[in-house]
Order: C-alpha cells, then sequence, then structure tokens
C-alpha cells in the first residue's frame, strides 16, 4: 500500500511541480487578459520563459553537476542560489513585460509570482517552507480570481500536493500549511490589487 500511495504522490509532485504550475499560468492567464488568444500567449510564453523555463534549467544544470541533490532541491541548505536566480530572472522577464506593455492581468500576475517568490526565499533560508504547496495554493487563488468562484475547485489540487510533498517525507505537515499560506495569501492581495 506504501509503494501505490508513493507512486501516486510522486506523480502529482512532478505534474504539479512549481515549475510546470509557474509555466503553464502565465499562458492562461494571458491568453485571458488579450484580445487575441494567439496574442496572449505570445505574452504568456514570454513570462513562462523567465518565470518557469530559465529558473528551472539552472537547476537542471545544478542537478547534472552535481552542486544539487535534485532537481526539487530538497535540501534546504541548496535552496538559496536558486531561489535568487530565479528572483533575478523573474524580475527580468517582469521589465521585460511592462516595458512591452503586456497586458495588466498579466504583468500583476509575475509582480504576484516575484513577491511570493521573495517571502519564499527568504523564509527558506531559514525554514524550509514547500514552494510546491505554495505556487499549487497561488495558482488556485489566481484562476479563482480570473475565472470566478467554481475554480476552488482546484483546491482539490493544492490539498493533493502539499499531501504529496508530506508521503514522500519531502515536507512535514507545518511547511506545507505555511507554504500554501503564503502563496495564497500573497497571490490574492498582490494579483487581486494589481490586476
Amino acid at each position: 500500500m506504501r509503494n501505490t500511495r508513493d507512486t501516486l504522490a510522486r506523480g502529482l509532485t512532478e505534474l504539479f511541480a512549481p515549475a510546470v504550475l509557474a509555466a503553464v499560468l502565465p499562458l492562461v492567464v494571458g491568453a485571458h487578459a488579450s484580445t487575441s488568444i494567439t496574442v496572449g500567449l505570445l505574452w504568456g510564453l514570454l513570462a513562462s520563459l523567465f518565470c518557469a523555463v530559465l529558473p528551472y534549467a539552472l537547476i537542471l544544470r545544478g542537478v547534472r553537476r552535481g552542486t544539487l541533490t535534485d532537481h526539487h532541491i530538497g535540501v534546504r541548505e541548496q535552496r538559496t542560489r536558486p531561489l535568487l536566480f530565479g528572483l533575478a530572472s523573474v524580475t527580468i522577464g517582469l521589465a521585460l513585460l511592462l516595458f512591452l506593455h503586456a497586458p495588466r492581468e498579466l504583468t500583476a500576475l509575475i509582480v504576484a509570482s516575484l513577491a511570493g517568490g521573495v517571502i519564499a526565499t527568504a523564509i527558506n533560508h531559514f525554514w524550509k517552507s514547500s514552494i510546491h504547496a505554495g505556487v499549487a495554493a497561488a495558482t488556485t487563488v489566481v484562476l479563482t480570481m480570473v475565472f470566478g468562484p467554481w475554480l476552488l475547485l482546484a483546491s482539490a489540487i493544492t490539498a493533493a500536493v502539499a499531501w504529496s510533498r508530506v508521503q514522500l517525507r519531502d515536507h512535514t505537515t507545518a511547511q506545507v500549511l505555511v507554504g500554501s499560506a503564503i502563496g495564497a495569501v500573497v497571490a490574492g492581495a498582490v494579483f487581486g490589487a494589481l490586476r
């Protein structure tokens, strides 16, 4: 039974990993925020490049070189450098989006991502909160604000991601609860204020 639960937990952890959600959410919000879906997807691709693709490429490079133990950066002490690189990448992407006059809702999302990243980086310097749970919770909040309350059903995904991180012993219950709270509150406050 444990093996079945672990397999399910691994699948959820990979399917809803921060890099995956950070790559997909800008596409969804960009398509929603633009008058043309194609143009919105292009805006979303630009945001995804800086919010997910480049930071994740650095992580994979670290794993290949042996400076990071795994692509989820399970060792807290290894998180600071990739998180700081991610913040720098998101900042550059945000500057480009602002300079190019991207849709307001998309730039609001990226500002919220940056704010959440700053808080997560500060906390993870001292304590290992769950970035998986934080990004999943933030995604649920943003989707609900964009498409309406029926998307609160996505909370089930956040709960499943939190369960998966505890099941795999990558986080404690407290770490996923704190991560979820950070993601939800920051996304709600920042995205809500700027969209």
